[in-house]
């Protein structure tokens, strides 16, 4: 059955939105872009309240509409205090160094390898290096999820037994929560 739902979000203090084709927030720390768009899903800023219209919800606009709560409410929150992740290095078998070059994140001897592994840092990611410590930071959480994760995938071992082989990066905080 459609029905009419309605729900409104505070804007914290110091934070700004604005929306027009996509929803910018930005705040203290930085901004954030991102395209919020459902066919069935209105988004409207009034005074210091954001507000979710949906005027024939079915469940697949009721989960939109939600969606798109919780994606503001985590840019509200990345504006305010950036999303900061963990990372460990570990190496067991070779002594395995991480440094950072520019926008570069280079490992070197990994599993003794050679050639050392490289990855790209994309805009809008802060990566800070401290010995065995990787600390990864962003006003966007989805960014700063696909770098610590990427950094993860860098050191990924393939075709040997992971109960020996336990060398890599590995994240152990994720959003300030750390994992068990």
């Amino acid at each position: 059955m459609k029905t009419r739902i309605e729900e409104e979000m505070e804007i914290p203090d110091g934070v700004q939105v604005s929306i027009g084709k996509e929803v910018a927030v930005k705040g203290p720390k930085g901004a954030v872009k991102r395209v919020l768009y459902y066919p069935g899903v209105e988004i409207k800023v009034e005074g210091k309240k954001v507000t979710f219209v949906c005027k024939k919800a079915t469940k697949r606009e009721k989960k939109m509409l939600y969606t798109y709560m919780a994606h503001l409410a985590n840019m509200f929150k990345g504006v305010q205090t950036p999303w900061v992740y963990k990372l460990k290095v570990c190496a067991g078998h070779f002594p395995m160094t991480v440094n950072l070059s520019g926008n570069a994140l280079l490992v070197k001897n990994f599993l003794g390898e050679k050639v050392p592994r490289k990855m790209i840092i994309k805009p809008g990611v802060t990566v800070k290096v401290d010995g065995k410590d990787i600390t990864v930071e962003s006003v966007d959480k989805e960014l700063a999820g696909a770098a610590s994760s990427e950094m993860e995938l860098l050191t990924f071992v393939s075709k040997k037994d992971r109960r020996v082989f336990q060398d890599g990066i590995y994240i152990i905080e994720k959003a300030g929560k750390p994992l068990k």
